[in-house]
């Protein structure tokens, strides 16, 4: 069920679907595979908007994806991928054959993610399945109702999440599987993924897939 799914490190995320690769917030590449059909970007932190890791994954022809406040640093990135398109959060898109919901990331008290800066996690519709990635959030009113098969969650603190709260959020929504991201460099320490399996409560399923 998830084994299309890569986590490399913090949030960098490649996934599978087909002879489509997808990544999600490419950083700290060890590699450089040159093979993304699709890049998708939730917001403009430096462990989540990194031109060194886009140029490494970019084939040249890659779809890039971003919130709509980010199209002038995207902008810059044009000579390196093929196209470049903004979303809003809420709202359902279809782009070159990649079905997506777009979902508001955004922390309630810390002034990290603020709501109005527009950022977001994304849905998609692959392989059959839904698979959330929630960007860097706290569990709050416009992601609590996600449906989901696979849900990959920030679980690091500070931030976001911690390793308790994304457990309580993942018991609330419900998917098949959780993944935690999001912890283990940055913040959060690599123990923090034991915690978050502890409080997943079945018939949830965690697993962790953190490579470095």
């Amino acid at each position: 069920m998830t084994e299309n799914i890569e986590v490399f490190t913090q949030s960098s995320i490649r996934i599978t679907d087909g002879e489509r690769r997808i990544y999600i917030d490419p950083f700290q590449m060890r590699e450089a595979p040159k093979d993304a059909d699709f890049i998708l970007i939730t917001h403009d932190h430096y462990d989540h908007f990194s031109p060194e890791d886009i140029e490494k994954v970019s084939n040249g022809k890659s779809i890039l994806v971003v919130p709509a406040k980010m199209i002038p640093q995207a902008e810059k990135m044009a000579s390196i991928v093929g196209e470049i398109h903004s979303v809003m959060p809420g709202e359902h898109y279809g782009i070159s054959g990649l079905e997506f919901d777009t979902v508001a990331a955004y922390n309630n008290l810390k002034p990290f993610h603020p709501k109005s800066a527009g950022w977001v996690g994304y849905i998609l519709k692959t392989s059959g399945q839904r698979i959330y990635i929630a960007g860097d959030t706290d569990m709050n009113r416009d992601n609590r109702d996600v449906k989901c098969d696979i849900a990959l969650v920030p679980i690091g603190g500070k931030f976001t999440m911690d390793a308790n709260k994304a457990a309580e959020f993942i018991n609330i929504i419900q998917p098949a599987v959780a993944i935690p991201t999001h912890y283990g460099s940055i913040v959060g320490k690599k123990e923090d993924a034991e915690a978050f399996a502890a409080g997943v409560k079945a018939p949830v399923r965690t697993e962790i897939k953190m490579l470095y």
